[in-house]
């Protein structure tokens, strides 16, 4: 029986976590002993890890990670954790070199900064395994290249590299000792190997995983919108982060309001930057147009209920939202952006626009005033299968 392991940075309700949740589903306890370290002990989703895979924190939270008060908890729990093993002051040489390369590039990424602290910091794993993978970047990556004991190790890479900040500096050259490496997409796959050029040999693309399926069962369940809202309703669904640049789609919704446009947009997800949102949005006067709903278990019945789903982001890997939004027939917009790219065909099964107010604004309001076109794009959406391959976990077999 083949004993693997994955690490991963937290368990809360983002798209790569959920993509490994639907991969472990994969892995029969006939023939695999899978084991699961969750290198931050904080998640809701861990609830949803298949009974077989073992839990190997001996101390773990399920309050949200992008919730402000889940949030405090990690934060307090980090802080002693870091001190207690003394990570913070062995890796201080590294913090204040590859501080002062960000700041000759003119911008700082503190999370990037501070994943190696928290791999250095990381709850000791004595066991042997015969395949580790690293399901993210950063800390998780780290962990299983400095701390982990197996025949093989393999590290999953989502997002675009080098727009997501992270360097050789920062990952001391790691990837080049993995024995294979996964990109989610094409474009993944590029960018990493724009700084990595030597792995071309072990870095494959491997595409999220999702349950077609169990998205539409799920979006045939209670739920969905709750206010007795008559006009057109505008879905996203994301982290409130940078990358996923809310301020744009924010300044779209002022420019759909000012041309008398009768729609409401709402967004489902948590993060650091809810209350810098809500600023902007309390700004704009769009407290009833622009509404942040927070996180939901079951987001699928929004996805069902909404007019449009817009996907405007800086940079994705491969977004499992759009894949989401795809299998339920939704009319979409995204941006012009790495991973958006193969995803939607233009005018086929959704629309492309610049990261632009304007654009956005005058896609959406043209889409929404054309309701064959959107039913078109929609019925071109839900035909996409995302078939997986017969023999999925070959690619883990090396």
């Amino acid at each position: 029986m083949k004993k693997i392991l994955f690490v991963i940075n937290t368990l809360g309700g983002a798209g790569a976590e959920r993509a490994l949740l639907e991969l472990l589903t994969r892995f029969t306890p006939e023939k695999y002993e899978v084991s699961l370290y969750i290198l931050l002990g904080q998640g809701e989703l861990i609830h949803q890890v298949p009974a077989y895979v073992r839990i190997l924190n001996r101390e773990y939270s399920d309050g949200s990670v992008l919730s402000r008060r889940g949030k405090v908890l990690l934060n307090k729990r980090l802080l002693k954790r870091i001190f207690i093993r003394k990570a913070i002051f062995r890796d201080s040489p590294y913090l204040v070199r590859n501080l002062g390369k960000m700041l000759k590039k003119g911008k700082i990424w503190p999370d990037k900064l501070l994943w190696r602290v928290m791999s250095d910091s990381g709850q000791p794993i004595l066991k042997h395994f015969d395949l580790a993978v690293a399901y993210l970047e950063g800390g998780s990556t780290y962990f299983v290249h400095d701390y982990v004991d197996a025949e093989k190790k393999a590290a999953f890479i989502h997002v675009d590299y080098e727009r997501a900040g992270y360097s050789r500096s920062l990952d001391k050259d790691c990837y080049r000792e993995f024995d294979r490496i996964f990109t989610v997409s094409d474009e993944v796959k590029q960018s990493f190997l724009n700084v990595y050029p030597e792995c071309i040999g072990r870095t494959y693309v491997f595409h999220n995983l999702i349950n077609q399926e169990e998205i539409r069962r799920k979006a045939e369940l209670p739920g969905g919108f709750e206010d007795s809202y008559d006009g057109k309703r505008i879905l996203t669904v994301g982290r409130l982060t940078a990358q996923k640049a809310y301020e744009f789609s924010i300044d779209a919704m002022k420019l759909l309001k000012d041309h008398g446009v009768k729609a409401r947009w709402y967004v489902l997800g948590e993060g650091e930057l809810r209350e810098k949102l809500q600023f902007k949005i309390n700004k704009l006067g769009l407290k009833d147009d622009f509404i942040l709903m927070g996180a939901r278990e079951n987001p699928f019945p929004y996805y069902k209920e909404c007019d449009l789903y817009v996907h405007a982001s800086r940079f994705e890997g491969k977004s499992i939202a759009i894949q989401e939004a795809q299998t339920l027939g939704c009319t979409l917009v995204v941006s012009d952006c790495s991973g958006n790219r193969e995803q939607v065909e233009p005018g086929v099964d959704g629309m492309m626009c610049r990261l632009d107010a304007k654009e956005i604004c005058d896609t959406v309001e043209a889409l929404l005033k054309d309701e064959e076109k959107c039913r078109k794009l929609g019925k071109k959406a839900a035909e996409k299968s995302f078939l997986e391959d017969k023999d999925v976990l070959k690619p883990f077999d090396f």
